[in-house]
């Protein structure tokens, strides 16, 4: 124990000496996470530019476009009297929509002859386009209950009975697990999540391969010829300093009032299980990739599509067979599916059962590979024999 103890104290003294992991595992995911915070701070989009073409000039138009400028989410940003090609402004300009408004409009809605409106959505930015697409809905609902309830009115009707003929029943709509909308507390934990993953993969792809590179692995060697001996000693530190980092990140959701209770039992074996599966993986390929640079390359690749891939945004069920199984062996896709049941829903250990168990599995699998193969690298240097050229490795422990 006291010759592991020496060696730990070493392996903290490599971990904070390299000036990469210590940026990576540290920097990156306070970094991301406080700029994300802030870029989703407002939560909902307010203000998108809408083109009005009024060819109509009347009072009901008028009203209209003052209903359109009334709702924070939009903002009327040019008001034209003639249709015209607006292609050519649209890379500047950039409106959510734009809202034509035929001549005649008004005599013909007092004649009730069903005049239509043209909504021309850009669609280039889909988030844009839904926040603007319902905005505008609402403003055209609200504003047509309203006139239809006035005509029946000016007949003599009773204005409670006028309500009851033009919504002969009512719809009540409970908006859960997300009320407002708020855009902040859809992403933020997608995003920690993948940033965490990334991390724990370029923290983990390195422990072994730069002892590959310079030479350190040798004298590893030396202390003992058991890989369990050797996986423990380069685990432990990142469990510890990962558990620190958690404990920050878990901060973000309370200290930005984010809706979501994650300092709860379901969360933690989620959160342990998914470091575990993480640094397994990055372990595997640090002795598979005997390189920093392949390594950190490789799990680079595999890492960057993993948020599209984990189903948090689009679901898995519409994506191809092969690519959902290859989603299944991404930690993300089960640490999120996860996060959604235990944090956003609020549920129990039993809920969250398979994405447990499918990240304890790609725990075990990453582990025992890496097991088999850093032994086989411990035995091949073994057998070579070199002399070593540095002094002994309990006088420079």
């Amino acid at each position: 124990m006291k010759k592991f103890a020496r060696l730990l104290k070493k392996e903290f003294k490599r971990i904070f000496t390299n000036r990469v992991v210590m940026l990576v595992f540290f920097g990156a995911p306070l970094l991301y996470g406080l700029l994300f915070v802030h870029m989703y701070e407002k939560g909902k989009i307010t203000e998108m530019p809408v083109l009005i073409v009024d060819e109509d000039h009347s009072p009901l138009s008028a009203k209209f476009i003052d209903a359109l400028d009334d709702n924070e989410n939009l903002l009327v940003a040019d008001i034209r009297f003639q249709k015209a090609n607006l292609s050519s402004e649209m890379p500047s300009k950039e409106y959510v929509s734009v809202i034509s408004i035929p001549d005649g409009f008004e005599s013909a809605v007092l004649q009730k002859r069903y005049p239509e409106l043209q909504v021309d959505m850009n669609l280039t930015n889909l988030v844009t386009a839904n926040f603007a697409t319902r905005a505008i809905q609402t403003v055209m609902s609200t504003l047509s209950a309203g006139m239809e309830m006035e005509t029946l009115k000016k007949t003599g009707i009773a204005p409670a009975y006028a309500a009851q003929l033009y919504e002969p029943f009512k719809v009540s709509y409970n908006r859960l697990y997300n009320p407002a909308g708020n855009y902040k507390e859809l992403m933020m934990p997608g995003i920690l999540g993948t940033v965490m993953q990334q991390v724990l993969f370029l923290a983990l792809a390195l422990v072994f391969a730069r002892d590959f590179e310079d030479d350190y692995f040798r004298k590893l060697v030396e202390a003992s010829r058991w890989a369990v001996y050797h996986l423990l000693l380069k685990i432990t530190p990142f469990v510890l300093l990962s558990a620190l980092l958690w404990l920050v990140i878990g901060m973000f959701f309370p200290l930005f009032k984010i809706g979501m209770p994650v300092f709860t039992i379901p969360m933690l074996a989620l959160v342990v299980l998914f470091n575990l599966a993480c640094m397994c993986m990055g372990m595997l390929f640090s002795l598979i990739l005997p390189s920093q640079l392949k390594a950190t390359e490789f799990l680079m690749v595999l890492a960057t599509p993993s948020f599209l891939l984990s189903g948090y945004t689009w679901p898995t069920e519409a994506m191809p067979v092969v690519v959902q199984r290859f989603a299944d062996l991404i930690p993300l896709t089960h640490f999120l599916h996860g996060f959604r049941k235990a944090a956003v829903y609020g549920g129990m250990l039993q809920d969250i059962a398979y994405q447990l168990w499918a990240l304890g599995l790609i725990a075990l699998v990453c582990l025992l590979l890496a097991l088999v193969m850093l032994q086989w690298k411990i035995n091949r240097v073994r057998r070579k024999k070199k002399p070593l050229h540095t002094i002994a490795l309990s006088e420079s422990c």
